[in-house]
């Protein structure tokens, strides 16, 4: 019996350990890449099948900009799963929640009707700003949403704005803040629906994999017949995105976030979105090397 025991634990421990190895021809290559980057950045690779990982300041505090649109959701989908809210539920807007720019959301008329899932579509599909602060008042504010996260074993990923006692943070991270090892293993629970229900976590699944954010950033070199459920995140000095790229033999999960960025440009060639739209290029060709697909 204590013969058994002791090869159960052995086994545990050897697929705890194999799970967490590190890909180390794959960090190299990645700390290559990034050499001469002017900004600091931090990298979260996963492997879903191998469990192998590449971490480069992956516990780095960063700012989410619109990433925080993930752990909104989280909060949202709490309510759901509790019945709190319905996903079907109709809610009206008021002009009161405008936050000014160029979003859907604020073009209604004060006093119209929308279904909930589809201002859950809005803020993580268009990364819709009105959506976004609305859901995170429906959520119970940024307090709950952080008990939540802390609840999950989150440390780094908190929501700022609108969320009292974390005025003085804002200031350094903005609406909200994370770290990229952190968003890529939430992401990762979303996928494996180990952080709610079956039916909770694939209605997220199906809300990230309609980014409209495609052009720029690091979606942009996956193949468009290839599952991949994301979000981004930008503002002048910080580009980031985190996604999982269900790949037909390699899925794995990728997690870019970078701050103090030389490079504020909004054009195309900006060095940080180049940089990203190089590495995911790198991470398609060495997770599915038989895949002819090259971009344009």
């Amino acid at each position: 019996m204590k013969n058994g025991l002791l090869i159960i634990l052995c086994c545990v421990l050897s697929i705890q350990s194999f799970s967490q190895k590190t890909d180390k021809k794959l960090q190299a290559l990645l700390e290559t890449s990034i050499k001469g980057f002017e900004g600091q950045i931090g990298i979260y690779v996963k492997s879903l099948r191998t469990g192998a990982v590449v971490n480069i300041n992956s516990d780095t505090v960063f700012p989410t900009a619109s990433i925080v649109k993930v752990p909104i959701m989280i909060g949202i989908m709490d309510k759901i799963e509790k019945g709190e809210m319905h996903y079907d539920s109709s809610h009206i807007y008021k002009d009161s929640l405008l936050y000014e720019g160029e979003d859907i959301l604020g073009s209604f008329k004060d006093g119209e009707k929308i279904a909930l899932k589809k201002i859950m579509m809005l803020m993580l599909t268009t990364s819709d700003n009105t959506a976004s602060l609305w859901l995170q008042k429906l959520a119970g504010t940024g307090v709950r949403i952080n008990q939540l996260l802390d609840s999950f074993g989150f440390r780094n990923t908190r929501v700022n704005s609108r969320t009292p006692g974390r005025e003085d943070i804002r200031k350094i991270y903005g609406w909200g803040q994370t770290s990229p090892a952190e968003l890529g293993t939430l992401l990762e629970k979303i996928y494996r629906s180990d952080i709610f229900s079956k039916k909770a976590c694939e209605r997220m699944m199906r809300i990230l994999g309609r980014n409209f954010w495609d052009e720029n950033e690091a979606i942009s070199m996956i193949p468009p017949y290839i599952e991949v459920f994301s979000k981004n995140g930008c503002v002048d000095a910080s580009r980031s995105e985190v996604m999982v790229v269900n790949g037909p033999t390699n899925p794995y999960v990728f997690c870019v976030f970078t701050k103090n960025n030389k490079d504020k440009s909004w054009t195309y060639s900006n060095e940080a979105w180049t940089l990203q739209r190089e590495i995911s290029s790198l991470l398609w060709k060495y997770f599915e090397p038989r895949d002819k697909w090259i971009k344009p």
